[in-house]
């Protein structure tokens, strides 16, 4: 299986693929939110970019049991400044970005996101609709994307 996005293919089955986390929160479980300045920021994606990673997942919202939610325009605020982040540093590596929330999925594909990774399935946020709509509006935005 294949998924291609703008700039890159992920061929699954080849050889392990690997996924760089990169939790934008204050609360996150794996890494204290070290990752909130841009500095701190800037250097652990340049670290997962030299560590070989295939694709990089951005969280704005911490999903282990109990975390309080987090209100949208504040997971916006976290992770938009993070895509483009990576999009300064690779410009093809794929994004995925970790959501419940149509809006920020949505907005995340228009900053360069390539993949939305939603714990729920697109299932928690009414709004969220049908996949097909994400992926007119990633295709619209960052070019062809499918998976084969």
């Amino acid at each position: 299986m294949q998924i291609r996005t703008k700039n890159a293919t992920l061929a699954f089955g080849l050889r392990p693929l690997v996924m760089g986390i990169l939790n934008v929160t204050p609360d996150s479980f794996s890494d204290g939110g070290r990752f909130t300045r841009a500095e701190a920021l800037s250097s652990q994606v340049r670290a997962m970019l030299e560590s070989g990673a295939d694709l990089i997942d951005v969280g704005g919202e911490s999903t282990r049991p109990y975390a309080e939610a987090v209100p949208e325009h504040e997971e916006l605020r976290r992770v938009l400044p993070a895509i483009a982040c990576i999009r300064g540093l690779h410009r093809s590596i794929p994004i995925s970005i970790d959501t419940t929330k149509a809006e920020v999925a949505r907005q995340a594909l228009t900053a360069g996101a390539d993949i939305i990774n939603d714990v729920s399935g697109l299932r928690f946020d009414p709004g969220a609709g049908h996949p097909h709509a994400y992926a007119q509006n990633s295709q619209r935005h960052a070019g062809r994307t499918g998976v084969r």
